[in-house]
């Protein structure tokens, strides 16, 4: 049960919080403070040492002071920066600079995907849309929280907590 809860909470949460992030430009609280309790609480129940979780805490604490800073400047929206933080602090800061290249990476091919679309003439189908609307209004930003978890899900499998867990 251990095993099974370890690796599905942390991939149900960044889908959340990418869906949440496509259809309503918003993240939860709820969604970063949910990753940041069930990391200590999986990671305890798995048997990894205390200071190895501190260590992620501090991690996750270090990414948030960097991403509220890009928040302060406009760069990002708030629940991008607590998404990030929040997984950070599964991933550890043995993963952050992959985590940050590909995020980065596939943020700017969203982007410019985003840019693309906005562009391009509404479909008939997706007119009458709120979500579509929010997303295809310029004045909005990109739901970065999207690339923001598909970038965690892709470095996920090499962290820690998951090679515990896969030991067991």
């Amino acid at each position: 049960m251990l095993i099974a809860a370890t690796l599905v909470f942390f991939p149900a949460m960044m889908a959340f919080a990418a869906s949440s992030d496509f259809f309503t430009m918003t993240i939860s609280n709820r969604v970063s403070i949910a990753l940041v309790l069930g990391f200590v609480l999986l990671a305890a129940a798995a048997g990894v040492p205390a200071g190895a979780i501190a260590a992620n805490l501090l991690c996750g604490a270090v990414a948030l002071c960097v991403t509220f800073t890009l928040f302060a400047f406009g760069w990002i929206g708030g629940g991008d920066a607590k998404l990030a933080a929040a997984t950070a602090v599964w991933l550890g800061f043995g993963h952050m600079a992959d985590y940050g290249v590909i995020s980065s990476v596939l943020g700017g091919v969203l982007t410019l995907a985003v840019i693309q679309m906005r562009g391009m003439t509404l479909p008939a189908a997706l007119t009458g849309r709120d979500w579509f609307a929010r997303l295809n209004n310029p004045a909005n930003g990109v739901p970065y929280g999207i690339a923001l978890a598909a970038a965690g899900l892709a470095v996920f499998p090499d962290t820690q907590l998951w090679n515990v867990v896969a030991a067991i």
